[in-house]
């Protein structure tokens, strides 16, 4: 019997001798590290919503289980402890692996080295050991008498181990609700939602986005504004087309062409004008005739069109609908645009139209909110992006009796570029959040994607600089992104966990 005791106590030595090296190294690491922990507990999809109080509780657990274990009196409490945590631990790398939106990157130090597959089993490995120690500590207290009695029973080990996995659960569900829907600005990053496939020199920077259709992307440009230039979906292959259009005195400013589906489009606000032809012969057909002044134009078809002007009130923007089969033929809607400021600085930013789900995005230069509307302007609702930004933080100045107006100061730019791909809104930020490396905003453009079905936060990647060029736009297809960086033109695949994402593109029913 002694001898069974011996033989028990070397293999509960052994294995408690493991998890203080364990967890004492792990623990050591986090601190040592600290900043990188705190960076990847700011991307797990499980734990970035508690990353600030969590990073300083795992270590310092890890440490008191270590003096838990070292004091043979509160050993058993010690086991029952580091079963516990590494239960948690077991039960987070399964949910990352089987219903996390993404899989983040390992944890550092020498785990760092596993994959998440390996890394769980090595866990699995771990409680098993942990329960085995408990069985043995029980064993030895009842066979000898100079430890008292165990207090550490199997009924409390199963509830321990039971709370341990509702505490993980409830705390990935609670973080995803955070994250996607109050998210206290924290991005997320999967690994390689994009990956870079060729990049193109067009030798000048003029060069503009002016629409994609099928396996094509088409580009216009600003100082030459009747060439069109059509890639296919791998920028293996280039075509240049002009536009067949004589227009005669029009004393045009800045032209732009928009192409939407087998039609495009000819448009300047400063006129106004929009004239429209087809693809296939790239000749001006029409007119839409009837139009105001616009500065910004998004064609839903040849007979009906979004557009922003200076037609509110004090010459504030003003969002409205044309359509030509109408009567009046155009429409305002002054309460969608929400004046903060002056009306016009603070209402500044994008229009985009999806033409999957039939919907109107306006996304704010300097303040983090978008809204969707239908295609007769009637609000469907507003959103915000995750940064902090809700007030224009703009300084404007008057002149000439406050009939000019311009910005006194730079204004802090929170939104500068976004696309819409089906359900998917790509939003370029300009500001960064809790937890980021500042070496990555020097080397990339960060963009967020957005839900409108669900209206909710996703994910963030990088679209890092080429050549020392930075992102200027960007567009998304099915299955490409493309991005224009000075002269450079590049174009990324888009992963998985991308693509999936926009399979369903109909809006879900307001209320």
């Amino acid at each position: 019997m002694k001898l069974n005791i011996k033989i028990k106590s070397v293999i509960l030595d052994a294995i408690c001798l493991l998890y203080i090296l364990l967890f004492v190294y792990a623990a050591v690491s986090k601190l040592l590290d600290y900043e990188n922990f705190h960076l990847q507990l700011g991307q797990s999809p499980l734990l970035s919503a508690f990353a600030s109080w969590i990073f300083w509780i795992v270590p310092l657990s890890e440490l008191l289980i270590v003096l838990l274990l070292v004091v043979k009196r509160f050993r058993n409490w010690g086991l029952l402890a580091s079963v516990s945590i590494m239960t948690m631990f077991t039960a987070y790398i399964f949910i990352v692996l089987h219903y996390s939106s993404f899989v983040p990157c390992s944890c550092g130090g020498i785990l760092e080295k596993m994959s998440w597959d390996v890394h769980l089993i090595f866990n699995i490995v771990f409680v098993l050991l942990g329960l085995l120690a408990l069985l043995l500590e029980h064993n030895i207290r009842i066979e000898s008498e100079s430890f008292a009695r165990p207090v550490v029973g199997i009924k409390i080990t199963i509830v321990s181990v039971a709370l341990s996995i509702i505490t993980v659960v409830v705390l990935f569900l609670s973080s995803e609700q955070i994250m996607q829907h109050e998210n206290p600005f924290i991005r997320r990053y999967p690994q390689h939602p994009i990956m870079l496939q060729k990049t193109v020199n067009l030798k000048f920077n003029s060069y503009y986005f002016a629409g994609s259709r099928g396996n094509q992307v088409y580009l216009g440009n600003y100082t030459d504004p009747l060439h069109i230039i059509v890639f296919d979906s791998g920028l293996q292959t280039k075509q240049t087309f002009k536009i067949s259009f004589n227009p005669k005195d029009i004393a045009f400013k800045r032209i732009k062409i928009l192409v939407r589906g087998s039609y495009f489009y000819l448009m300047d606000g400063t006129v106004p004008c929009i004239f429209w032809g087809r693809t296939n012969n790239w000749k001006v057909i029409s007119e839409i005739k009837g139009l105001h002044y616009f500065t910004i134009a998004e064609p839903v078809d040849n007979t009906s069109v979004l557009f922003r002007s200076n037609n509110g009130k004090n010459a504030a923007h003003i969002l409205s609908t044309f359509k030509t089969e109408r009567s009046p033929k155009i429409i305002y809607n002054d309460t969608l645009l929400q004046q903060q400021i002056d009306g016009v600085f603070d209402t500044d930013g994008m229009l985009a139209y999806s033409e999957k789900m039939k919907r109107m995005i306006y996304l704010y230069y300097y303040r983090n909110e978008f809204m969707v509307a239908d295609e007769n302007l009637n609000l469907l609702y507003r959103g915000h992006t995750i940064d902090t930004i809700s007030h224009a933080q703009i300084k404007v100045a008057y002149f000439k009796d406050n009939t000019e107006r311009r910005m006194a100061t730079p204004p802090m730019t929170v939104n500068a570029n976004l696309a819409v791909n089906a359900n998917l809104l790509f939003i370029n930020s300009k500001i960064q959040g809790r937890f980021e490396d500042r070496k990555l905003w020097k080397q990339a453009a960060i963009i967020d994607v957005y839900d409108l079905n669900k209206k909710a936060y996703l994910l963030s990647f990088a679209i890092y600089n080429v050549e020392d060029k930075k992102l200027q736009s960007f567009i998304v297809t099915d299955t490409n992104l493309y991005a224009l960086m000075s002269d450079e033109l590049a174009v990324y695949k888009l992963r998985d966990i991308l693509k999936k994402r926009n399979k369903n593109a109909g809006l879900k029913k307001q209320h």
